[in-house]
C-alpha cells in the first residue's frame, strides 16, 4: 500500500532500498491505530521496533478501557509485537512526561485556562524524546498512528489533514516541526474510515482489532480534570464567588479550577430568566464571571508559541488569509492572521466564534485545501 511514494524506485516509505534495509520504530500506545500501522509494515517486510511509552503511574487504570498508555495497552503492544514477529520495547517516560505535560497542564487550568495536554505530549515527549530515540535506534523512521496525512511538496514533506474528517487529528499535531516531518511517517492518513483500520486489524489477526477508542486525556481515565488537579496542587480548589458581568453576586463556588470558558451547565445558579455561561474566570479574585451567550462571541484572538509550516517565512508578509480551528471539535473558519512576529500573531475571525479560550490551540489552514500551515496558543481573554 503506498505511502508517500514519489516514485516506482522508493518503497512504500519513501526510501530508495528494498523495506527490509528499511528500519522504522513504531510508537505504540496498544491501541488498534498503532497495531495495525506495526502489523502493516511488519508484513511489508521492513525493519519494525515496536516502542510503547509508560507515560504515568498506570496502577490505578490497569483495566480501565478508553485510557491510553495504562498497564493492559502496555501488554496489547508487546502481544502484537509477538505475534508479528518484531522487537518491543517499554520505555519509563514518567519523569519527562510528568515534568514536561502534567504540571504545565496543572499551572494552566490553576491559571483560568483550558490546556490541551495531547498537543504537548505530541511536542514534547513523542515527537522528541522518542523521535530521538528513534534515531538512536538507527531507524530511518518513525511511524505513528495518527490520522493526517505527510505528503511530498516542492520545499520537503508538508502536513495534511486526513482523508477521513471524522478522524483528522491535525488539530493535535500543528506543533510538529519540518524537521520532525521528514522523519516522522503516517500510515493511516489515507484511509476513508475508523472501520477500515478495524478491517485491517482484523485481517492481520489482531487481537486489539474490537477494541475500544481511547475517550480521555491518559492521565485523567475518569474525566475529573479538577481532581486530578487538587492531587497535584493540594488547597488548589479554593471557593469563591460567581458573578454576573453586570456586577451582581449569584452564588458561590468550590474552585475556579471546575469551570471552563462557555460553560453552562453544572453553576448552580438556577432560576434566573435567562441561560448564562461562563464568560471570563478571574483567578486572582477567585471569581467565575458569567453572562449572556453573547458576551462569548469573539473576532480578535492574540496567538503564541507559532509553529510555521507554510513555504515562505511566517512575518514575510503582513496578513495571511487561512482558514483556522480554535477548538478540535470546530470546523476551520475564514480568517486573516497577521504575524506581528516570528512566533505572535493576531487572528481576526470573519465570523466571531463563542467560547475561545486561553489555553487553547488556534491552528492555521490553507483555505479551501486540506494544508496544515501550522498554528500556536491562544495566550489570553477577549
Amino acid at each position: 500500500m503506498p505511502l508517500d511514494r514519489k516514485t516506482d524506485a522508493l518503497n512504500s516509505l519513501g526510501f530508495a532500498k528494498p523495506p527490509s534495509e528499511t528500519r522504522v520504530v513504531v510508537a505504540m500506545s496498544g491501541g488498534v491505530d498503532s497495531s495495525v500501522v506495526a502489523a502493516m509494515l511488519a508484513d511489508e517486510g521492513y525493519d519494525v521496533v515496536g516502542v510503547t511509552l509508560q507515560l504515568y503511574d498506570h496502577g490505578a487504570a490497569l483495566a480501565k478501557k478508553g485510557a491510553c498508555c495504562a498497564g493492559i495497552d502496555i501488554h496489547d503492544a508487546r502481544r502484537v509485537a509477538e505475534e508479528k514477529g518484531f522487537p518491543h520495547y517499554v520505555l519509563d517516560y514518567e519523569n519527562i512526561f510528568r515534568d514536561a505535560v502534567i504540571e504545565e497542564f496543572a499551572e494552566s487550568y490553576l491559571g483560568g485556562a483550558t490546556p490541551v495536554p495531547c498537543i504537548r505530549c505530541n511536542e514534547r515527549v513523542k515527537f522528541k524524546d522518542l523521535l530521538q530515540t528513534a534515531r538512536d535506534l538507527e531507524a530511518d523512521c518513525m511511524a505513528t498512528g495518527h490520522y493526517i496525512q505527510r505528503k511530498p511538496g516542492e520545499n520537503g514533506a508538508e502536513l495534511h489533514c486526513a482523508a477521513d474528517p471524522g478522524r483528522d487529528q491535525s488539530y493535535f499535531l500543528f506543533s510538529t516541526t519540518p524537521e520532525q516531518l521528514e522523519y516522522l511517517r503516517f500510515p493511516l492518513g489515507h484511509l476513508p474510515s475508523k472501520d477500515a483500520t478495524r478491517a485491517l486489524a482484523a485481517e492481520y489477526g489482531l487481537a486489539v482489532a474490537d477494541k475500544p477508542d481511547s475517550q480521555d486525556i491518559c492521565f485523567v481515565p475518569d474525566g475529573n480534570y479538577a481532581g486530578v488537579i487538587e492531587k497535584l496542587r493540594p488547597g488548589a480548589a479554593e471557593p469563591g464567588e460567581i458573578v454576573h458581568a453586570d456586577g451582581r453576586v449569584l452564588g458561590s463556588h468550590e474552585g475556579v479550577i471546575h469551570y471552563t470558558i462557555g460553560q453552562r451547565r453544572g453553576l448552580g445558579i438556577g432560576g434566573l430568566s435567562e441561560p448564562l455561561y461562563v464568560v471570563k474566570l478571574d483567578v486572582e479574585t477567585r471569581r467565575v464571571i458569567v453572562g449572556p451567550k453573547e458576551m462569548l462571541s469573539t473576532r480578535i484572538v492574540p496567538v503564541r508559541e507559532i509553529n510555521w509550516l507554510g513555504d515562505a517565512p511566517f512575518d514575510s508578509r503582513p496578513e495571511w488569509h487561512v482558514s483556522v480551528k480554535v477548538r478540535s471539535t470546530r470546523p476551520p473558519r475564514e480568517a486573516i492572521l497577521r504575524p506581528l512576529s516570528a512566533t505572535e500573531a493576531e487572528v481576526e475571525l470573519l465570523t466571531p466564534e463563542e467560547g475561545v479560550s486561553p489555553g487553547q490551540a488556534c491552528v492555521f489552514y490553507e483555505t479551501g485545501g486540506t494544508r496544515v500551515l501550522g498554528g500556536g496558543w491562544i495566550w489570553r481573554g477577549r
